[in-house]
């Protein structure tokens, strides 16, 4: 047994949970959205109910196909992307996709995005609506690193007032919300004191970095879009140092880590920085069991430190 403060703790593992904002989760390991699919893909290579949530991709209030192939591309030390944010829209999932990931007994937080304000208020109601006929959805993931092609004035989690203009008309779900940030702006902390004020309960750290791949034999973009964005272990030290610097100027305001995580020790950094939870994310297309094994040796981690609950980790680097 390891023993911590007086208590003692069986097979050495330590109590797991932990909470964000106004949720509690049995543990801080959560799916990435855009890397587990909209439904129950990654069931058959573990127990979706034994994480803390799954996080399936964005959803718009409408279908949407995306962006032209090829979508995906190797980097060195992860990928690059521009999907697109291809998917059915929020009510033909609830219909298609929720009921089977729900059978899973897994904690469900639906990301949601669009182009405009009214876009991800639309999308949000229909969240709401799902919810009022018996949908299982814990929180709402609000994803503001999409352009603004209404308004023409660029990423909306590079603006402090269009982030916090979207976060307050998603209200209309309902349930929590998060709201997921960009790193590619200097006012990061800025716009995570604006989605707070609005009504965030936490911000999720970070999305993508944009970058830019050339075919060595075409001499053009390697993704049928352009650019993309830059997903894997090569971002985790940005990640870290976002999770960081917002915790620092808001102790308050609960961060869910996201970018790079590929082992126990990757997700224990972004704890130590400030992060209540983690997210599992491109390593999955590697090792589709990676969310469990991030699991497991954070938990082997901690019985090692003789640490009695993961919660306490949060925002402790010396």
């Amino acid at each position: 047994m390891t023993r911590r403060r007086g208590v003692a703790l069986p097979e050495g593992r330590a109590d797991t949970s932990v909470s964000v904002g106004s949720l509690t989760f049995a543990n801080p390991v959560m799916t990435a959205s855009g890397t587990a699919g909209h439904g129950a893909e990654l069931a058959p290579y573990g127990d979706l109910g034994s994480l803390g949530a799954v996080v399936v991709k964005s959803l718009a209030a409408y279908a949407w196909a995306g962006n032209p192939a090829p979508r995906v591309h190797p980097t060195p030390l992860g990928m690059i992307n521009a999907v697109g944010l291809q998917g059915p829209g929020v009510a033909a999932w609830a219909t298609d996709d929720l009921p089977a990931l729900a059978a899973t007994g897994a904690r469900v937080v639906v990301s949601i995005w669009g182009r405009s304000v009214a876009d991800y208020a639309s999308a949000a109601e229909q969240v709401g609506e799902a919810v009022a006929a018996g949908a299982a959805v814990a929180a709402v993931e609000v994803n503001l690193s999409c352009p603004n092609l209404e308004a023409r004035r660029g990423i909306f989690a590079h603006d402090p007032a269009l982030s916090a203009e979207v976060m307050a008309a998603t209200a209309v779900c309902g349930l929590p919300r998060w709201a997921k940030l960009s790193p590619n702006t200097d006012r990061l902390v800025e716009v995570a004191e604006a989605v707070s004020g609005a009504g965030a309960e936490a911000v999720t750290l970070i999305n993508t970095v944009l970058g830019l791949v050339i075919d060595p034999h075409t001499r053009r973009a390697a993704l049928g879009n352009g650019g993309g964005g830059l997903s894997g272990r090569a971002v985790h030290p940005v990640a870290v140092r976002a999770v960081h610097d917002v915790h620092s100027a808001l102790p308050h305001l609960a961060i869910v880590g996201v970018g790079g995580v590929s082992s126990g020790w990757d997700a224990i950094e972004l704890m130590l920085a400030g992060a209540s939870a983690v997210q599992v994310g491109t390593a999955t297309f590697a090792d589709p069991r990676a969310p469990w094994k991030v699991l497991g040796q954070m938990q082997a981690w901690a019985a090692g430190e003789g640490i009695g609950r993961l919660a306490e980790v949060t925002g402790s680097m010396g």
